[in-house]
């Protein structure tokens, strides 16, 4: 009786034009191991969003940038199923204190909420 479990995850990045793509990864994969993955294998209907560099390419899930470092794996997705997370090029992470006032500066808008 083979019942294959999905072991990989699959992720639909949204950049900010709207465009999207599914990408398959596994939960040892940290974000910065997905925005190399996607940087070397940049679909061709991405082109004009086309980006100088991997570190540059950041993961926002639920609202949050994602480190580099953090897996997956952490992160509880689900197995088999699409997780959608947005991809942004940004060349640093924001600051945790300061995110939402630097949000509302450029967008006019803030996605955030700081819980004292």
């Amino acid at each position: 009786m083979n019942t294959s479990i999905p072991t990989d995850i699959n992720l639909r990045l949204i950049l900010v034009s709207g465009k999207t793509k599914e990408f398959l990864f596994s939960p040892n994969d940290s974000a910065a191991d997905i925005a190399k993955h996607v940087y070397d294998n940049w679909p061709m209907d991405w082109e004009e969003e086309q980006v100088s560099s991997p570190n540059i390419l950041r993961l926002i899930y639920q609202g949050r940038f994602l480190h580099g470092n953090v897996t997956l794996g952490a992160l509880k997705l689900p197995f088999g199923k699409t997780t959608v997370m947005h991809l942004v090029a940004r060349e640093t992470l924001p600051e945790p204190n300061s995110q939402g006032q630097r949000n509302r500066e450029k967008t006019g808008e803030s996605n955030c909420c700081v819980i004292l």
